[in-house]
């Protein structure tokens, strides 16, 4: 089974219509739908925005579901001029930009008891998310994703972010969902689609966008169920 995770219910309507044989149970707010998508069985949750919901919701999948790969798709804000609006960043890693214990003398980002600054997605996904994205007509970048709860607009905060943990995009769900996928010994993958520019200015208004990048991101995740999952 396949786990698929959005904060908005924008980016997991299209595909919980695509569905085929559901059922569905509400856990913490939460609602999970199971059922067959591209002939693959598939659980598919909104669990809201931010670092806690995004946590709550992949551990209570992983619980419930015990899902082969997590996958975390959405939108985000690009942090290289490679990756404008519409583009995809496909995560090697993820990182929390917002965890901080250095007046203690840990690096910033290092997550306390584990002792991890990055989580790795898993390759084979990587790879086979930028074959989908290629073959839907569209352009990925890999990188490292950052992750916080904030949302980061300003150009000052992007570039402390790059320098500190060299990132491709920022975005609010992505590394809890890996903290979580790790400790549980789960294979995960992060999917984003880009919401603005390098220069910070959107070349779509936002509503728009929301349409734009959930269809973008249904393709791509159809395709990857069709072809590789």
């Amino acid at each position: 089974m396949i786990g698929i995770i959005g904060a908005m219910q924008s980016e997991t309507a299209a595909l919980i219509a695509a569905m085929t044989d559901t059922t569905s149970e509400t856990v913490s707010g939460v609602t999970y739908t199971k059922g067959i998508l591209e002939g693959k069985e598939v659980v598919v949750a909104t669990s809201g925005i931010g670092k806690v919901f995004a946590a709550v919701c992949a551990q209570t999948m992983i619980l419930c579901y015990a899902p082969s790969l997590l996958i975390n798709t959405g939108v985000a804000g690009t942090l290289t001029t490679a990756l404008s609006v519409g583009d995809v960043a496909v995560a090697s890693s993820l990182v929390q930009h917002d965890m901080d214990t250095s007046p203690l003398g840990d690096p910033v980002g290092l997550v306390s008891g584990i002792n991890k600054i990055y989580f790795d997605a898993d390759g084979r996904a990587v790879e086979a998310f930028c074959a989908c994205v290629q073959a839907e007509g569209g352009k990925s970048v890999v990188g490292t994703v950052a992750s916080g709860d904030q949302f980061i607009a300003s150009p000052e905060k992007k570039k402390a972010i790059v320098e500190r943990f060299c990132t491709v995009a920022c975005e609010m769900e992505g590394a809890a969902i890996a903290h979580v996928a790790f400790i549980n010994g789960t294979p995960f993958a992060v999917l984003r689609a880009i919401s603005d520019s390098a220069d910070g200015e959107a070349r779509v208004d936002y509503p728009t966008f929301v349409k734009l990048a959930a269809a973008r991101s249904v393709a791509v995740l159809r395709r990857y169920l069709r072809e590789f999952a």
